[in-house]
């Protein structure tokens, strides 16, 4: 019987060689050798050994080798051997289960393997040896096919040797050398039997130039990858014919090429698949592409410069079955690729992966031609229009996705004969006016995930479905969002008890969640029906799966705080009616990292409990009605990076050990009872972007500390409304990052610190990019009102100083931040005048100087304002002719003037009697300008003063002394005393008003 058994093996071999089946064929059928004759030959002796000093070099925690016992090392696992000969030919001692908990293999492999004489087939792939380099002497198994060390965690540089193995035709050494440098790959050129090269991840830089002349030189090649291997060097042509004609399958992505596509490709006609992904490749595609009429699978995703149009030829490939170009920046239309391929006479085009491009127009109707098409992936591009109704002729699609691009037509019935239809991908697109009936989803009994959200929230998508309506399908996703579903809670959901993800966001429900819905006994990874109106209580009964999210937020839900299993790690429950206490068992969850119970009307204190939910990364329970203290359990969180505890009764001061939270970005204490000082271990928290201490009872000084080097990532500050005293510490001036700063409403005197100009914070914008790094919401005075943002707090950039008892001059250093949109100084003391470069706020809305001591003029610079919509400077002591130009026109209400009597012209009814716009000051003009001048003034009077009196006695002293000049001139002077007392009179008013008074 065995040897009818070796025969027919034999035969089989031989039946296989004539078929034209290579090696590696056969070795993926398992027609290895097999151990089960009766006729087989013991093991070898000095093999045996050999074996067991190699297994005595080895780790082997799992005890995978622990058969490895006995005379017979044929029957040892992972060991086969010849049943002529008893040599052991095969050594298959990969780990089969890479992901589980298995440990795999290590240690150091034994040269004793070179007694193995016939081992043909070596396999150790998906090991862990820890770094060490590829033995050398592996070369030497000169009788080696096989040969795979695939993720073994293998280092170093690839050993010349093995191109001695010139037997080989299976090598893969993917995912090792995580930093090997110095490989070349002229070894490979002499490894004339291989058919299948797998060298991801190889560091290959050094082979750049010369790399695919040596793959060249491999006739047999079937398989060739190359990904993430840094080849940056794609050659256009080679220097000799194309040597690569069984090449099957080529894969070299990821190693930005940055060329186009070379011709030389065109000539691998047998090809199969080809994947170029993320290599920057650019230009269009060539017309090329027909001649490769066997490929069946082409891959060129994510190759972000490449431009152009879809030729029309590419779709004359009538076997091509995987069409692949997503992640590029291909544009125009589809339509003349998709008719090409439907010229064909039976098109094998399965998949079609477009995604990620710029392509627009419209779906053309000859895409129903596509017969065979099992996958149409179109998402994110611009394409508009309908879905064409001959959607409907692909009876063997699959998958559908049409997400991300601005299809605002209709959605044909026809797409409900789509019986083989499993994922329907129809989110973020206009759909304006859709309406989906049971008609669009009639005969889908294979669907299994949906996905519709409607971009535009000023355009309706209706759903239309019988209460009564049954679906043909049990689907797991379902992700409906910005689309009326209700006003009822949608009834054909009452058998969908195969549910994992239900999203119903958005959908118009004003409803209570009905009995069966908490019956259909669902294991959810997500339950997400937020910003709806539902009502009612919410059970704990719901079952979730690890890991899980439930989203109930603004709905109006009622009750105490459901809890679930510790399976749910993001409960946001925000914005419903839940009251009561927060459950002390709220801590039996410690997988929780994100909890969001704000805006509830819960009470009491804050549990102990809550310290043990240590996977925290978020904590949200602000305006709530809870009191007491702050816990003292903040140690516990090693993850936390959101802490919002605003707009509640919490009383006593702020625990140390808040301090301890090192991932700490947000901090919300605004709005509660808290006094005493901030502690100093805050600025621990040194990555702490948001500090909001406002509407408390805080005092004594403002600490320095929050200024100091730990504190540098603060991009909002606000101690608003306390009781904080002092003057402002100069420490502030360090904090370069700074978009909001709120001292208002305290008690802080002292000057303006010169140094604010240094807030460069105050001289960025920030985009919508940096829109992540703002968390939670933040109230602000803008307009003269107060604002809350959330969405859009990374574009307010504010200073607020106001109420306090500030005293001295605006500083001038604080009209270079120009970016600033906000600056209140309102309810201070300050005095001097507005600086005249105010005009230097390009970008600020807000204006508030009222109520200050400040005098002179409005600078005529303020006119330059043009971002200016709400300026109050009344209740100061300004003087002059308001503005009348650009902005200021727009200012009609007196009321922002009041209070300062020197003011005239419109909108005030006080006129300007001299009609004299306010003189021009020169932009450089200051205070020491002004004293310099007035002194200058000074001194000219008093020189004519003194020249006058000079001349008097000069004259009148003569006539004194000389009795004829006294009496010929005595008479002329009685003449001209009239005259001279009137002028010594002017002479005398106008010194006192121009000199003495000035």
């Amino acid at each position: 019987m065995g040897t009818k058994n070796a025969f027919l093996l034999q035969l089989v071999f031989l039946i296989l060689l004539l078929s034209g089946f290579s090696y590696l064929d056969t070795i993926k059928l398992g027609y290895c050798s097999d151990t089960g004759s009766s006729t087989r030959v013991g093991c070898i002796a000095i093999e045996r050994k050999a074996l067991v000093k190699f297994k005595g070099g080895l780790t082997d925690p799992s005890a995978r080798l622990s058969s490895w016992v006995g005379e017979d090392c044929c029957q040892w696992g992972g060991v086969s051997c010849s049943n002529s000969t008893g040599h052991v030919v095969q050594l298959k001692l990969g780990n089969p289960f890479p992901d589980s908990f298995d440990t795999p293999l290590g240690g150091e492999i034994n040269p004793s393997l070179l007694d193995l004489k016939y081992l043909n087939y070596l396999d150790l792939s998906n090991n862990n040896f820890g770094g060490i380099q590829i033995p050398d002497f592996i070369g030497s198994l000169g009788e080696l096919r096989y040969l795979n060390l695939c993720s073994a965690s293998f280092d170093g540089t690839i050993p010349p040797s093995l191109g001695n193995l010139s037997s080989l035709r299976y090598l893969d050494l993917n995912s090792n050398f995580v930093e090997s440098i110095e490989n070349h790959l002229h070894w490979l050129q002499s490894l004339s039997s291989l058919e299948y090269l797998h060298l991801g991840g190889v560091d290959l830089h050094k082979a750049a130039s010369y790399w695919l002349q040596n793959v060249n030189m491999l006739p047999s090649l079937s398989e060739l990858h190359l990904p993430q291997c840094q080849l940056s060097q794609l050659p256009l042509s080679l220097p000799s014919f194309v040597n690569l004609t069984s090449l099957l399958v080529l894969d070299l992505s990821n190693n930005g090429f940055n060329s186009t596509i070379p011709h030389w490709l065109f000539n691998l006609t047998s090809l199969t698949s080809l994947d170029l992904q993320s290599n920057n490749l650019y230009g269009e595609l060539p017309d090329e592409f027909a001649k490769l009429t066997f490929l069946q699978s082409l891959d060129l995703s994510q190759n972000s410069n490449i431009g152009g149009k879809l030729s029309k030829r590419l779709g004359y490939l009538c076997n091509l079955k995987t069409l692949r170009l997503s992640v590029n920046e291909i544009t125009g239309e589809i339509a003349e690729f998709i008719n090409g391929s439907s010229r064909c006479t039976k098109s094998s085009l399965e998949t079609l992966d477009l995604q990620y491009n710029k392509l627009t127009g419209d779906l053309p109707d000859s895409l129903g031609r596509l017969s065979n098409l099992r996958s149409l992936q179109l998402t994110k591009n611009s394409f508009r229009g309908s879905i064409p109704n001959s959607i409907g002729n692909l009876t063997s699609l699959e998958g559908l996705y049409l997400s991300d691009n601005q299809m605002s037509g209709k959605i044909p019935k026809s797409l409900g004969q789509l019986t083989s239809l499993a994922v329907l991908e129809l989110s973020e697109n206009l759909w304006d006016g859709t309406v989906i009936t049971e008609a669009h989803l009639a005969n889908l009994s294979s669907l299994k995930e949906v996905s519709i959200n409607k971009l535009s929230p000023n355009i309706s998508m209706i759903f239309n479905i019988s209460s009564d309506w049954i679906p043909p399908f049990k689907l797991t996703f379902l992700y409906i969002r910005s689309c009326q579903l209700g006003p009822k809670f949608p009834a054909w959901l009452r058998n969908q008890n195969e549910l994992r993800t239900l999203v119903l966001n958005n959908a118009r429900i004003s409803d209570t969640f009905p009995d069966w819905f908490w019956k259909l006994d669902l294991q959810l990874d997500e339950l997400d029906v937020a910003y709806n109106n539902l009502s009612g209580k919410v059970p704990n009964s719901l079952q979730f799966s690890d890991p899980s999210t439930v989203d109930l937020s603004t709905n109006k839900f009622e009750g105490p705080l459901p809890l679930w299993s510790s399976n749910v790690t993001k409960l946001y429950l925000r914005d419903n009616l839940f009251s009561g206490p927060i459950p002390q068992k709220i801590g039996g969850n410690p997988n929780l990292t994100d909890l969001d119970i704000s805006w509830n009307t819960l009470s009491g204190s804050i549990p102990l409990s809550v310290g043990n939910l240590n996977s925290l990364i978020t904590l949200v329970i602000s305006n709530n009605r809870l009191s007491g203290k702050i816990p003292e359990f903040w140690n516990n969180f090693s993850q936390l990076s959101i802490v919002d505890m605003s707009n509640n009764n919490l009383s006593g001061t702020i625990p140390k050990s808040l301090g301890s939270l090192s991932y700490l970005k947000f901090l919300a204490l605004s709005g509660n009872h808290l006094s005493g000082e901030p502690p100093s271990t805050l600025q621990n928290c040194t990555i702490v972007e948001s500090l909001d201490l406002g509407d408390n009872r805080f005092s004594g000084n403002l600490p320095a500390w929050i200024g100091g080097k730990n504190m540098q990532s603060l991009l909002i500050l606000s101690v608003r409304n306390n009781s904080f005293t002092g003057s402002i510490p100069p420490q502030i001036c360090s904090l370069s990052n700074l978009h909001i700063l709120d001292l208002s409403h305290n008690k802080l005197s002292g000057l303006i610190p010169s140094c604010f100009g240094n807030l460069t914070g105050f001289k960025t914008e920030f985009t919508s990019e940096d829109a992540a790094r703002y968390e939670g919401r933040l109230k602000v005075v803008a307009k003269g009102r107060m604002f809350e943002y959330y969405s859009t707090l990374y574009l307010v950039n504010s200073v607020d100083l106001s109420d306090n008892d500030l005293s001295g001059e605006i500083p001038k250093e604080l009209t270079g931040l120009f970016k600033l949109g906000t600056l209140n100084l309102s309810m201070n003391h300050l005095t001097g005048k507005i600086p005249q470069r105010i005009g230097n706020f390009e970008r600020l809305e807000t204006l508030d100087l009222s109520k200050n001591l400040l005098s002179g003029p409005i600078p005529p610079t303020m006119a330059s304002l043009t971002f200016l919509n709400h300026l109050n400077l009344s209740y100061n002591n300004l003087s002059g002719k308001i503005p009348t130009s650009n902005q200021f026109l727009t200012f009609i209400d007196p009321s922002i003037y009041e209070g300062n009597l020197g003011l005239c012209g419109l909108p005030l009814p006080t006129n300007c009697t001299d009609n004299i716009e306010t003189p021009h000051f020169p932009e450089d003009e200051d205070r020491d300008t002004d004293d310099g001048d007035k002194f200058e003034k000074l001194w000219l009077y008093l020189s004519v003063v003194l020249g006058f009196f000079t001349g008097f006695w000069g004259v009148f002293g003569t006539l004194i002394i000389k009795k004829t000049w006294r009496d010929a001139y005595f008479n002329f002077l009685l003449g001209m005393k009239d005259k001279l007392s009137q002028r010594s009179h002017q002479i005398l008013h106008f010194l006192h008003r121009n000199v003495f008074g000035a």
